[in-house]
């Protein structure tokens, strides 16, 4: 019987591995770079050049007299409801410790922060 020239599965695939380029970016790699520095670019030039963030945005239309709504910051921020729920009662509430006001306008429910000293 002749000899099998064929390889085991196991060398093949060292082969394999051996041959990439241990230097080089994967092609996943290098489109979330390109899509982060896209994303911050994006942000600062929507924001008038200033370091203002998401977060600021959010904060500062709670800190209006009049509230604001969910619907509001969702279309500012561009987040879900859900994530504008979790941001008021994560960062606002939990991490920042800001006293969280609602009052029903209407038909629609507007959150604002409550002043220091102000009674509850």
């Amino acid at each position: 019987m002749a000899a099998s020239t064929h390889k085991p599965k196991s060398t093949k695939r060292a082969a394999k591995r051996s041959r990439s380029k241990p230097a080089s970016k994967s092609p996943r790699q290098q489109k979330t770079t390109t899509s982060k520095l896209a994303a911050g670019q994006t942000a600062s030039a929507r924001s008038g050049g200033g370091d203002s963030s998401k977060q600021e945005t959010v904060l500062g239309m709670l800190r209006q007299a009049k509230g604001t709504s969910i619907a509001a910051i969702m279309e500012a921020t561009g987040w879900q409801q859900h994530s504008v729920r979790g941001f008021l009662a994560g960062v606002v509430k939990k991490k920042l410790k800001l006293k969280l006001e609602s009052e029903k306008v209407g038909d629609k429910r507007a959150y604002r922060i409550a002043k220091p000293g102000a009674a509850s």
